[in-house]
């Protein structure tokens, strides 16, 4: 026995290394110090920060993987890792600084796997922040032929005394939605029974005329990293942040705002996109579920004064992105994970 046969190989996994080389080498940022093939990646702290933080953060893909693997969608999953940790750090005002991987998987695909490292790789590109390193595990018997797992790790820094925990945010307020792409990494658990009861195959439109269901659902979570440092860089008193993940606007929202203080939000002031509306039509989902699961065409949630709401909306268009007035802040708790104006 050797351990080609018992399904690891080793040649394999080093060409594999090779082969990612310089997809990882084009995010490389100049805090960075060494190359790829070492034990540890080694970044320095930027230059002219007094009192830096850093700030980390962790999260996979889901069951989206599921279907990505069905459809051989292995890029777009690559910038879904990326995506749904660094718009998590990025909610302190934090800049990211690398990003690391881990991807495990059955047998090793050197071509499926070239494409998730392209994806991550291209996810950390547009984020500004280094693929600093990552593992590839190989593990026969314990995934199955084809199968991979994800997860992610990114750490960002912030200067101490611009750090944005909502401590600033008062009541008046107003709440700026930021669109999503879809459905981003959540919900696909619910998101797969209700294709398995439809019937909905590769083929399947979202309605007459419409993009495939399938191409719907695959769209890479949206980045928001650039938009964030765009609106720093105008020095907008951003007095909140929050990613609209797991659990929607009720769970996410109020995790950025003071015990004290609650969102009101409009639900009139945006049309749900198509895709959710088929969703919750094909699976019958309940009007509480919908909202508790998935972010509804809501990708992300600023917080600022009144004043400042008009500069936010337009480098908000300037970068690419759809955005609207949402809510307001109002005085008083209505308990955790709740928000005023749902429609349920």
């Amino acid at each position: 026995m050797d351990y080609r046969t018992a399904g690891v190989d080793v040649v394999a996994g080093r060409a594999f290394v090779q082969r990612i080389r310089s997809s990882v080498e084009s995010t490389r940022r100049p805090e960075v110090l060494g190359g790829l093939g070492g034990f540890g990646g080694l970044c320095r702290l930027p230059a002219g920060l007094e009192k830096p933080l850093l700030v980390a953060g962790t999260d996979g893909v889901g069951t989206k993987l599921e279907l990505a693997q069905a459809h051989g969608r292995h890029h777009d999953v690559g910038i879904d890792l990326v995506a749904m940790c660094v718009n998590d750090v990025i909610t302190s005002g934090a800049q990211p600084l690398f990003f690391l991987d881990y991807i495990a998987t059955g047998k090793l695909s050197p071509e499926a796997m070239a494409e998730v490292v392209e994806g991550i790789a291209h996810g950390c590109r547009e984020s500004g922040c280094a693929l600093l390193g990552g593992e590839t595990a190989e593990m026969p018997g314990f995934y199955g032929p084809g199968r991979y797992d994800l997860a992610g790790f990114c750490v960002a820094v912030v200067e101490e005394d611009a750090l944005i925990d909502g401590r600033a945010v008062v009541a008046g307020d107003r709440i700026v939605a930021v669109a999503s792409s879809g459905v981003h990494s959540n919900g696909f658990s619910l998101v797969r029974r209700i294709l398995e009861a439809h019937g909905a195959g590769p083929e399947t439109p979202l309605g007459e005329g419409g993009p495939l269901v399938i191409d719907s659902l695959l769209t890479p979570t949206r980045l928001y990293g650039s938009l964030v440092q765009a609106l720093l860089a105008a020095q907008l008193p951003l007095h909140g942040m929050a990613h609209i993940t797991g659990g929607g606007l009720p769970e996410n929202l109020p995790r950025t705002l003071p015990k004290d203080l609650h969102g009101r939000i409009d639900p009139g002031s945006w049309e749900r996109p198509a895709l959710f509306r088929w969703l919750q039509e094909k699976g019958e989902v309940p009007e509480a579920d919908l909202w508790n699961t998935f972010n509804l065409g809501v990708g992300f949630c600023l917080v600022l004064p009144e004043a400042a709401v008009g500069q936010a909306l337009a480098i908000c268009a300037a970068q690419g992105h759809r955005a609207w007035v949402l809510g307001t802040v109002e005085p008083g708790s209505i308990g955790e994970a709740s928000l005023a104006g749902l429609p349920y």
